[in-house]
């Protein structure tokens, strides 16, 4: 579990080596004046320099259906199939939780960055700690900071949660977050098992590979609106370290992209649905049936935006590799079995490289 917490410290929120130097966004735009050059994406990086990309076809999956007998379960399974073998995620309805939940799960995190700078401070990060309240941290002296504040929270294990990071302020805060959060986990199982039936393999294959100390990490993302959004971004593109990440998207303004065919395309928002990616470890065990996404957020210069991702990671000591059922002749192995993917990830990605592509054989 040390080893674990090690790595993790580094996970959801780009931290590294050292405690940010940076101010939170917010006071940024409360103390007026220009973009910080720190926050400027230099000529031939990945700036969003065009707000006007076309819209992905992001799959509708009705998850009532998915544990169905039926007909129409078998062709949910396979539109699941679909989905995470092309664009690697998909919106799902039927989840179970009601549109007026969702709404409160969304103004808990409003209400929290809404409060007063010091307010907010006593829930900030101190060095050494995996949670609290943070801007991007800073990893080189080169680093292109994002457009972002964070709150980030350990669910699971119960163990490993600390109250302190948890606000107080909402006041229903922590119980609407631990509601929310059992939701998610129940659906996890769900979908780790579906994503197994979708290839005709054994139901728990992916779910062996998770363990008992499997983790679980809620990241409130808040953006304030950016006088430069050309210049920008509210999270540099990458693909998620997890298995999967749920990602509750703001009710009204955009700002998610996915990378597919070397181009940019925004996600649409589908009211009160939960947008569900698979991430590199989900890619790993399916041997690259599944695709985990590269995606990024831009930041707009008139609306504020506030999402909430969830991201499960099994537990560090378990070995995740491709199932030996999705590897044959005409699909060989392609990556190596191993322990702790997420330090694997941030040891590369500081190196800036692409993770995934260090335990492909």
């Amino acid at each position: 579990m040390a080893a674990l917490c090690k790595s993790m410290s580094q996970d959801f929120i780009t931290l590294a080596m050292a405690e940010s130097t940076s101010k939170p966004v917010q006071e940024l735009i409360v103390n007026g004046g220009e973009l910080p050059e720190k926050y400027i994406y230099k000529k031939g990086e990945n700036a969003a320099t065009d707000v006007s990309y076309p819209p992905i076809e992001v799959p509708v999956i009705d998850l009532s259906l998915l544990a169905s007998q039926s007909d129409a379960g078998e062709e949910e399974l396979g539109k699941l199939r679909s989905a995470l073998g092309s664009c690697g995620c998909f919106q799902a309805i039927n989840h179970g939780m009601t549109a007026s939940f969702l709404d409160q799960v969304h103004e808990i995190g409003k209400q929290f960055f809404a409060l007063p700078i010091d307010e907010k401070h006593k829930y900030s990060r101190t060095v050494g700690d995996i949670e609290g309240y943070v801007t991007d941290s800073v990893r080189s002296e080169h680093q292109t900071l994002d457009w972002a504040n964070r709150l980030f929270i350990t669910i699971y294990p119960e163990d490993k949660k600390n109250l302190r990071f948890w606000p107080e302020n909402p006041e229903n805060f922590r119980e609407i977050l631990n509601e929310y959060t059992r939701n998610l986990s129940l659906m996890k199982e769900l979908l780790l098992k579906s994503m197994a039936k979708s290839l005709n393999i054994e139901e728990d294959c992916f779910l062996k590979q998770y363990g008992e100390g499997a983790m679980m990490v809620a990241g409130f993302n808040f953006y304030p609106p950016c006088p430069r959004p050309d210049l920008t971004l509210g999270v540099k593109q990458h693909t998620d370290a997890s298995t999967i990440t749920f990602l509750l998207q703001d009710e009204e303004v955009e700002g998610l992209q996915i990378l597919q065919d070397g181009q940019w395309f925004r996600v649409p928002i589908v009211p009160h649905a939960i947008l569900i990616f698979v991430g590199d470890q989900t890619e790993i065990m399916s041997n690259g049936m599944f695709k985990s996404p590269m995606h990024r957020v831009v930041t707009n210069s008139e609306r504020e935006r506030l999402t909430l991702a969830v991201f499960c990671h099994p537990d560090a000591k378990m070995e995740i590799g491709p199932v030996e059922e999705l590897i044959d002749e005409k699909r060989p192995r392609l990556f190596k079995t191993m322990k702790d993917y997420v330090a694997i990830y941030f040891e590369n990605d500081q190196l800036n490289k692409r993770p995934i592509d260090a335990v492909k054989i």
